[in-house]
């Protein structure tokens, strides 16, 4: 009997125990949300002391709260072990440390949203905390306490962070608005003197805007505009010539024209570059008050202003290959075919065995159904990759294999463009199959020519098709295939008076621009994906129609490639001239 109501009362204190914990654990998460807030402002002032203090409370809290059995409890402890280690190095990185701390504050989220289900109407009851740190801001405004003001806006900007995702997901036209006005307030906080009137009325709007939203006033409503971030990137280019025109008063404008797009298409940027959104996130605002201040740092807001915009560009720019590109590979690559198949019929004829073409044909057949065939297994292996992983680091390593590719193709066309080479190419290949007397040996041999020109084709376009739209790439080939016909046809008439060199050195031009464009919008993908880092080069220009991006990661490895074109030429033209003089004596 005891035994029983003992055990009893052990499972009620046990679960009451479980109960309890969660209850602490949801109200102790606010408080860590706000350590995080706090350590991400000091970060920027470099006073690591008191990002050290929060970490270590931090720490604390969260060892009193956490799920031990949770796996988004280890991602947190690996953020907040990344975050500390980042703190403990004797020369401090304060971009990577503020990455760390933003890291480890999207890993408490995703802990949150797993603890604690997302009840929206709870979500929207939390938004009201706002309202005690407008209050207090308003009141320290009015008494002219800017510095006091300064310093809760921080909390207030904490209290927002950690509950704009009901906001964000609910209502765009409310998150639009309050993310401008927090700036706004910012911005008139922190000018050189503080805007007095302007921090009211943003403080005034910034009540109506929640209000608005917690009231269902702007539920359903569409953000108006459809803005882009080119949108973005012209206002900021615009911006830089207004400063070098001696015109802040106007560069400003600009900048607060980026503060009511931002909240339209942060969401692009926080994917691709989260650091990058964290800057444009503070930044943009730190410029206009400089800009609006009494004593203008106007050098300061440019520099800052050009490197957001050099940054920006690489994730904005549409970088894409055309229906020219397409058709310029098709008709490379199948021009090169209609050449190789020509020769071997005419090698037939004057070798007295015109009757074995048929063979010729049959193998160009199976060639192309072969290569349909290969084009339709990638298609599905690719898909499936894209899948599960990055698809833009997909598209880099599937264009750096093509570009290996085209330079291999780019020297074996160099050295065919010697004609005498190319008689020597068809001799050995088709003589051998004669000599064997095999017609399989003919058929296998241009079906051996179809196929490898096919396969490069689709290596090509594997890397290609994710940069460019579908229309484009069909028409690039519809048009190729067309003029491959009309060729064709004149090529297999007249192959006699096919004027070799100029092809072979055209198309292995045409190879190596290509093999250029296709490396620097490969590598590009991977950043983009954050597979590889990304860092700006000042002052060098970005060149869409070549795919030239300025960046470290880029431009180098494109360096590199038109050293080893350059080098490849050498060796090739060296090897003409020794064979040549060989032939002579």
């Amino acid at each position: 009997m005891y035994k029983k109501l003992g055990l009893i009362a052990f499972a009620i204190l046990f679960t009451m125990g479980i109960f309890s914990n969660k209850a602490v654990a949801a109200e102790n998460l606010d408080d860590l949300y706000v350590l995080i807030g706090d350590a991400i402002m000091k970060t920027k002032e470099a006073n690591w002391d008191v990002v050290q203090d929060n970490l270590e409370q931090f720490s604390q809290q969260w060892n009193e709260v956490k799920a031990v059995d949770s796996k988004k409890t280890a991602e947190v402890d690996k953020q907040l072990k990344n975050a500390k280690n980042a703190l403990a190095q004797s020369e401090k990185d304060a971009t990577k440390i503020s990455e760390n701390l933003s890291a480890l504050s999207k890993a408490l989220t995703s802990y949150e949203e797993e603890q604690n289900p997302t009840d929206p109407q709870k979500e929207k009851e939390k938004l009201k905390q706002m309202y005690q740190f407008i209050d207090e801001i308003e009141k320290m405004i009015q008494n002219n306490n800017f510095d006091q003001a300064a310093m809760k806006y921080q909390q207030l900007l904490s209290t927002w962070t950690a509950n704009e995702n009901i906001v964000r997901t609910e209502s765009v036209v409310s998150y639009g608005e309050i993310e401008t006005q927090l700036a706004l307030l910012r911005i008139s906080l922190t000018q050189t003197p503080p805007d007095r009137e302007k921090a009211l009325k943003s403080l005034k709007d910034l009540t109506a805007s929640v209000e608005n939203f917690l009231s269902g006033k702007n539920a359903g409503k569409s953000a108006g505009n459809e803005y882009t971030l080119s949108d973005v990137t012209d206002l900021l280019e615009k911006s830089v010539q207004s400063l070098k025109d001696h015109n802040p008063s106007e560069a400003s404008e600009h900048l607060n024209k980026i503060l009511l797009i931002w909240p339209v298409v942060e969401g692009e940027v926080r994917t691709k570059d989260y650091s990058l959104y964290n800057r444009m996130e503070t930044e943009i605002p730190s410029a206009i008050s400089l800009l609006q201040s009494d004593n203008k740092n106007v050098e300061k807001a440019q520099t800052m202003i050009s490197e957001l915009y050099d940054s920006l560009q690489l994730i904005a720019a549409k970088t894409s290959y055309t229906y020219i590109d397409a058709m310029l590979i098709l008709l490379r690559e199948g021009f090169e075919a209609l050449l190789i198949i020509a020769g071997l019929l005419s090698f037939l004829k004057k070798t007295n065995h015109a009757d074995k073409q048929g063979w010729i044909w049959i193998g160009v057949l199976c060639g192309i159904i072969s290569s349909a065939i290969l084009a339709v297994v990638m298609n599905m292996f690719f898909s499936k990759i894209t899948v599960a992983g990055s698809r833009e680091s997909i598209e880099g390593i599937v264009g750096i294999t093509a570009v290996v590719m085209m330079l291999t193709v780019g020297a074996w066309l160099h050295k065919k463009s010697n004609i005498a080479h190319w008689n020597q190419y068809i001799k050995e290949h088709l003589g051998h199959a004669l000599a064997k007397g095999s017609l399989f040996s003919m058929a296998l041999l241009s079906f051996l020519s179809i196929f490898r020109e096919g396969a490069e084709t689709i290596i090509f376009y594997a890397g290609m098709a994710p940069s460019m739209e579908i229309s484009q790439l069909i028409l690039g080939i519809a048009i190729a295939m067309a003029i491959l016909v009309i060729l064709g046809f004149i090529i297999i008439r007249f192959s006699s008076a096919i004027p070799v060199r100029p092809f072979f050195m055209g198309a292995t031009l045409l190879i190596y621009v290509l093999s250029f464009k296709m490396l620097g919008i490969s590598i590009h993908a991977m950043q983009i994906a954050n597979t590889l880092p990304t860092h700006s080069l000042p002052n060098v220009p970005y060149i869409e129609p070549i795919g030239f991006y300025p960046t470290i990661e880029t431009v180098v490895p494109q360096l590199l490639l038109i050293l080893i074109i350059i080098g490849v030429t050498m060796y090739v033209k060296k090897t003409a001239v020794n064979e040549k003089a060989v032939v002579e004596k």
